[in-house]
């Protein structure tokens, strides 16, 4: 395992072509074992998806580093607004000075355009941003899983979805890429902590996603998942029907 540092145990793997899965198992109050990704891809442009949260940062400043010069950072993007999202945002624009934040308009609208050091830039719905050999597409996905601002990025170029708080997995001990069933403990997991919204538009917006034939969706807790990620996107869809449809 391509440990970057062995007291927290952060690790780093290569998930698609030129996407790496930045991963620190934590145990969280309780004794309970939980992860925390971040997706860096690397380009003319290098983008970081999710920061981490602010106490994260050293160890997910030291994994980037172990891939390229922090400074060459110029997107520090997230889904939604919250502390593993994007709590060690303003941490990475000092860090990365040629970077900015990236998220959607809502996003922009009503927290980053005061909370972030410098301006975000704001991509609209469908909008497509190119980091070189990437080139990324934004979906806003309001509420879901949770969050007006939510919204995910679509890596076209290697069928890779950017899923955020998709398909979480509980656990701290997870294969970096795996091909078994992420749903079954993803939704065992959310029928405990029940951190959907339960938005009644859930199934058009996955049924967007899952239209962009996604093989690779890089989930934010636990593994990044390989196969038919259309299939698993509409089965997860099935399963939040009698919520988000009632």
């Amino acid at each position: 395992m391509p440990v970057t540092n062995t007291q927290s145990g952060t690790n780093v793997h290569e998930v698609a072509d030129g996407i790496y899965r930045i991963n620190t198992p934590v145990l969280l109050e309780g004794g309970f074992g939980f992860s925390f990704n971040q997706y860096l891809i690397v380009d003319d442009e290098p983008l970081l998806f999710h920061t981490g949260p602010r106490k994260l940062f050293a160890l997910v400043q030291e994994a980037v580093a172990s891939l390229l010069p922090v400074a060459r950072l110029r997107h520090v993007a997230f889904s939604h607004v919250e502390a593993d999202e994007c709590g060690s945002l303003n941490d990475w624009l000092a860090a990365a000075p040629q970077s900015s934040p990236l998220c959607g308009t809502v996003a922009a609208m009503v927290s980053i355009s005061d909370m972030a050091d410098r301006a975000p830039r704001a991509l609209a719905d469908g909008e497509t941003l190119s980091l070189g050999q990437h080139a990324l597409r934004w979906f806003d996905t309001p509420h879901l899983p949770h969050a007006w601002e939510c919204g995910f990025l679509m890596d076209d170029s290697t069928r890779t979805l950017l899923c955020g708080d998709l398909l979480t997995q509980p656990g701290s001990a997870h294969p970096a890429l795996t091909e078994a069933d992420i749903l079954g403990p993803s939704e065992a997991f959310r029928l405990t902590m029940d951190y959907y919204s339960h938005t009644s538009k859930a199934r058009p917006m996955i049924e967007r996603l899952a239209a962009a034939q996604p093989t690779t969706l890089a989930c934010m807790h636990g593994s990044a998942w390989h196969g038919d990620g259309a299939k698993l996107l509409r089965a997860l869809a099935d399963s939040l029907a009698p919520k988000a449809e009632a």
